[in-house]
């Protein structure tokens, strides 16, 4: 599953891949995504937590970078990633290189607690 919300007032995107995402959810969540970009102002902050993606179907990666042109063209600043075991990441640092132009700050963390610090919430 793919869950996509934002808070306005924190000007945060929040993306959470939840479990085996195939991609019809993808599919689902940029309708999710196109909405909630609309209420953020550029500068806004995203997290994307992936410590609990299972797995993801390989022909998802394009919907990835779909989803990370949507996000770079509304203006992000900063990216943060829950990623808690390295070798389960997706390719995140090579798909930033080709799909934020404005190229936000990034930082990648093992757990929500340190993302919730790197956010400053």
């Amino acid at each position: 599953m793919v869950l996509v919300t934002s808070n306005k007032s924190k000007q945060l995107l929040y993306i959470n891949y939840l479990g085996q995402v195939r991609l019809g959810e993808f599919q689902r969540g940029q309708k999710d995504l196109a909405a909630q970009l609309g209420e953020l102002s550029p500068g806004f902050r995203l997290l994307a937590d992936f410590s609990r993606l299972e797995s993801m179907d390989l022909n998802c990666a394009p919907e990835v970078g779909r989803m990370m042109d949507l996000i770079g063209k509304a203006g992000v600043g900063r990216v943060i990633r829950v990623i808690p075991d390295s070798d389960k990441d997706i390719g995140m640092n090579i798909l930033t290189v080709f799909h934020y132009r404005h190229r936000p700050q990034v930082i990648t963390c093992k757990n929500p607690v340190e993302a919730a610090k790197a956010l400053e919430l």
